[in-house]
């Protein structure tokens, strides 16, 4: 007999042996348990069969000293469970998005699998019950694992992100127990779970010894609807071990099987309303968590208690930055917080079920959760789908072992309103029959699947990145297909890819779903960057570990930074999808009131509002919240404007903020906000008095003086300044470079090829007038016949210098232009102070979230911290700014970003770490920008939103003025 372990069970495609079958997971119950989380004995090995079988022939003496065969694990090395050992110093983390990372033979994976043995002993609590049985638990463990309890095989699995149990009561020790886990990187379950993310293999997620005391509560199933009717909920909890159910709160004492209805209070993600009950049996009480809701497609839509829903929602793989899929409790609570502050009311957990306590937190503060099994098979499009596992039966038990872990685990959580089969899986009979085991298992809630076009599978039409105008033509029924499809409520269920500086169009997306009801909204992609902390570069992504084979920062695609910072991009989502419009255009002296709740009024909120002028607010005050039902809409008066006001440009805030604390925000939390104008803005004016005077190589001009030979500017009022000129490019963003399916639209490389980022500036007139400074110049790149015929005309009043630039393009621009404005370098300048758009960056597709507004900043936190750094931080709408000791105001209101590093250093920067402060701070005045969109996965910005190239003239007057004041992200 040999000894060396048998490696087969790692390429079978079979989900595993030894395991008890699925069931409902429950947060604690009166049964005693143990956690195991913590620091266990760690061996790596380069391949799955480098180790002899040592764990099966442990003997007794192990409970003394743990060894086995001649190997002492005292001189293992330690390791953190949950964790990944990668993460942990032993070995690389590696990302793809869909490349398999391995040759693509299934099942067979490479001889070179790293293989990780895990080793714990421990003791049993004194109280320990003597009687009953125990049963140890594995919430996720990537990507296939073998498990020993005291030298007893206990089985193996795969499946990373479920539940495992076996039964170990009969082989439990008071003292000394030895726990041995041997999991592989790679597997036949490696080809089921290309998810777009870091390879981190490990026991990342909870292991636990629970206690099954005689009678003890095994599955059940908590079905609690309401009739939206009648107002009333009904209970029925079916328990394979008989028991009853109790609910005080409602009066309900009802054996298992039977049902009770009572009147309800609803359960939606905006009212989560839960009921305290218990699950008793004879050998176990199990506290319940009951939400009563109805969940159905109906008339072609889904429906939560006979509403149709919105979902304003966000996908969400598990990830921190330090500890990958390791997340613990506060991690995920600040999550669901994060989302409920920034008005996001649903979550697809891509593209696995995620860590159990996610969706008890996702129940108490209220998310719709789209719940998705763990499965994707993506790298198979590269052979087009042939050999792909969910079209050959001989994988279909291991699809219908992932479908049941996720349904049996999840199935007693009221947030979970959707099934989802997994992602980019293409189609075939294992997803037919993992549909038809839920739809016969769950009766309650509708399935969904998005690489399934005919909708045979599914009961929901769902599509990732469909551009605005697709997406308008199936809001109105106009898209074709199947009418099986073409009947059914849509989704996206990606879109909005959130990579770098973006996404753009969202706004332009919630307008067609507000504007169809078919249109049932979408989950943007996705919540959070994958940055990987690094101490030299920063944040890590693909690539930064030496893999041959990876996507690079494809993986940072996120809402969130990774250290949870909300980007620019989040600000704007919650602006976009804010469930109550403030508007009116300040004539009529009403603001209009929209109430965009699907379930809720306003009685939770109240209306706060300021009369600013110029930016500075001169009254404020409270309005009387109107009841207005889910739909409906009111127009509240606004006061007469305070007394004694200045003349100047006017707005009405308005803003709707929790009237008190609630679980997930404290009272005078802004939920929405809008603005309304009330006069129009004054323009500077300079009327050209002073004169033009040579002397000495200089040109002086008021407070000008430039170079008499090239017209540059050198000075104004003393402060040194270096430039202006043209400025037509930048720092292109992961959505100017593109991924998405539009090559045409893929701007980024348009530009390139054109030159932009090299542009020439040619020098053809300095004319010195009586009153005037003109310059000539022409900016065009290299090897092309196209150009930019640029004019500089400067006047001044004596005190104040106007610049009037004019912008003629030569030849036939094919492209639109990354920016047109004029850049300057200034010698110092730290702190920030404007009027116009903030506090946050903004452009044309991403400027819902600016608010009009005196605003203040730092140079340092102008800058918008990108993992992979590229244009960002322009504000706009930009009446005048304040820095380094000029005044600049413009006409018409511009873009202004300033930053420490020229364009090129940021061009040409990989990671934060490569952006190195110079001497030189440099503005940028932008007359225009080119929308962001999301061509990194979807589509690029709409026409509207592009900057062509046509003819256009701005003008910028410029003064002396002091610096700005202590600089703080805020508003004066």
């Amino acid at each position: 007999m040999s000894s060396r372990t048998s490696t087969d069970y790692v390429e079978d495609v079979s989900p595993g042996s030894g395991a008890l079958p699925p069931r409902a997971r429950y947060a604690s119950s009166d049964a005693e348990s143990l956690s195991l989380n913590g620091t266990w004995r760690f061996r790596l090995s380069d391949t799955a069969d480098a180790e002899d079988d040592s764990f099966a022939c442990a003997p007794p003496e192990w409970a003394a000293a743990p060894t086995a065969d001649g190997h002492d694990a005292d001189s293992w090395t330690e390791i953190s469970v949950p964790g990944h050992w990668v993460l942990q110093g032993r070995g690389s983390p590696a990302y793809t998005n869909h490349l398999y990372p391995f040759p693509v033979d299934p099942p067979r994976v490479p001889t070179e699998n790293p293989t990780g043995d895990h080793l714990r002993v421990f003791d049993l609590p004194a109280h320990w019950p003597a009687d009953g049985g125990a049963a140890l638990r594995f919430d996720g463990v990537e990507s296939c694992a073998r498990v020993w309890l005291n030298g007893m095989l206990l089985g193996e699995f795969k499946g990373s992100r479920l539940p495992h149990e076996f039964a170990v009561g009969h082989l439990l020790r008071p003292a000394g127990n030895v726990l041995a886990v041997r999991v592989h990187q790679w597997s036949a379950g490696s080809y089921l779970e290309d998810q777009d993310q870091w390879w981190l293999p490990g026991i990342f997620r909870d292991v636990t010894l629970l206690h099954r005391p005689a009678g003890s509560v095994l599955d059940f199933f908590v079905h609690a609807s309401y009739d939206h009717r009648e107002a009333t909920g009904t209970l029925r909890v079916d328990s394979e071990v008989a028991g009853r159910v109790s609910v005080p709160e409602l009066g309900i004492d009802i054996a298992t099987g039977e049902s009770a209805t009572a009147r309800v209070e609803p359960w939606s993600a905006e009212t989560p309303r839960l009921y305290d009950g218990v699950l008793a049996t004879e050998g176990e009480r199990v506290p319940l968590r009951i939400g009563f809701r109805t969940v159905e497609v109906s008339e072609g839509l889904i429906k939560v208690n006979g509403r149709p829903v919105l979902f304003k929602g966000v996908n969400r793989h598990e990830w921190h930055p330090e500890r990958g899929r390791a997340l613990d409790l506060a991690t995920m609570r600040e999550d669901v917080l994060l989302m409920k502050r920034h008005n996001v009311n649903a979550v697809r957990t891509s593209h696995y079920p995620p860590h159990p306590s996610f969706l008890d937190l996702c129940d108490e503060y209220g998310l719709w959760v789209v719940d998705e099994c763990d499965l994707e098979t993506h790298g198979f499009t590269g052979q087009g789908w042939r050999d792909n596992p969910v079209d050959d039966d001989r994988w279909t038990p291991a699809l219908l072992d992932r479908a049941a872990r996720m349904v049996e685990r999840d199935k007693n959580h009221p947030s979970v309103v959707l099934w989802s089969l997994g992602n980019e899986a293409g189609t075939g009979r294992g997803l037919t029959a993992m549909a038809e085991w839920i739809h016969g298992r769950d009766t309650s809630r509708p399935v969904h699947y998005e690489g399934d076009p005919d909708c045979r599978d599914t009961d929901v039409y769902s599509r990732m990145y469909a551009d605005h105008a697709e997406v308008a033509r199936i809001g109105r029924g106009l898209d074709g297909g199947p009418r099986r499809r073409r009947e059914l409520p849509f989704l996206l269920c990606e879109y909005g890819h959130a990579m770098g500086n973006g996404p753009g169009g969202l706004a332009d997306y919630q307008r067609l779903f507000e504007a169809h009801e078919r249109l049932q909204g979408g989950f943007v992609w996705e919540w959070i960057d994958h940055g990987i902390a690094h101490p030299e570069l920063g944040y890590a992504y693909g690539g930064d570990f030496g893999e041959e084979l990876h996507d690079g920062n494809f993986v940072c695609d996120g809402l969130l930074f990774p250290d949870r910072e909300p980007s620019p991009g989040l600000v704007e989502y919650k602006k976009v999808i804010e469930p109550v419009a403030l508007t009116g255009d300040g004539r009529d002296g009403t603001v209009r009131v929209t109430n965009k709740y699907d379930f809720a009024d306003l009685s939770a909120l109240a209306l706060v509002w300021s009369y600013e002028v110029d930016g500075e607010p001169v009254g404020s005050g409270t309005l009387p919240p109107p009841a207005l039902a889910p739909g409906e809409a009111a127009d509240v008066e606004l006061p007469v404007p305070p007394p004694g006001a200045p003349d100047g440009e006017a707005f009405w805030t308005v803003r709707a903020v929790l009237a008190a604390d609630t679980p997930w925000a404290p009272a005078g939390h802004v939920v929405a906000w809008g603005q309304i104008p009330v006069s129009a803005r004054r323009v500077p004016r300079v009327t050209a008095t002073a004169r033009a005077v040579p002397a000495g190589g200089l040109v002086t001009l008021g407070p000008g003086a430039f170079d008499a030979r090239t017209g540059a500017l050198r000075a104004i009022g003393g402060v040194p300044v270096s430039g202006p000129r043209l400025d037509v490019w930048r720092a292109t963003t992961d959505n100017d470079d593109g991924a998405g399916r539009r090559r045409d639209l893929r701007y980024g490389p348009a530009w390139r090829e054109l030159g932009l980022h090299r542009a020439r500036h040619r020098l053809d007139a300095v004319e010195t007038g009586e009153d005037a400074l003109t310059v000539h110049t022409r900016v065009a790149p290299a090897a092309t016949e196209l150009g930019l015929s640029t004019v500089f005309r400067w006047t001044s009043d004596g005190e104040r210098l106007r610049l009037v630039v004019s912008v003629v393009p030569e030849g036939e621009w094919k492209v639109p232009l990354p920016r047109l404005g004029v850049r300057l370098g200034l010698s110092a300048a730290d702190r920030v102070r404007w009027f116009g758009g903030g506090p946050g960056e903004a452009y044309p597709d991403t400027r819902t979230a600016a608010a009009i507004g005196r605003w203040r900043s730092s140079v340092d936190r102008m800058q918008t911290p990108y993992v992979r750094p590229q244009e960002n931080g322009a504000r706009i709408d930009v009446r005048w700014a304040e820095l380094g000791g000029l005044r600049i105001e413009g006409d018409p209101a511009f873009f202004l970003t300033v930053r420490r590093w020229t364009t090129e250093q940021l061009d040409a920067a990989s990671h934060r770490a490569d952006l190195v402060p110079g001497g030189t701070v440099w503005v940028h005045l932008d007359h225009g920008q080119h929308g962001i969109g999301s061509q990194s996965c979807g589509p690029g910005p709409l026409p509207r939103h592009h900057l062509r190239a046509e003819p256009a003239e701005f003008s910028f007057v410029f003064s002396p003025a002091p610096d700005a004041q202590t600089a703080v992200d805020e508003k004066e």
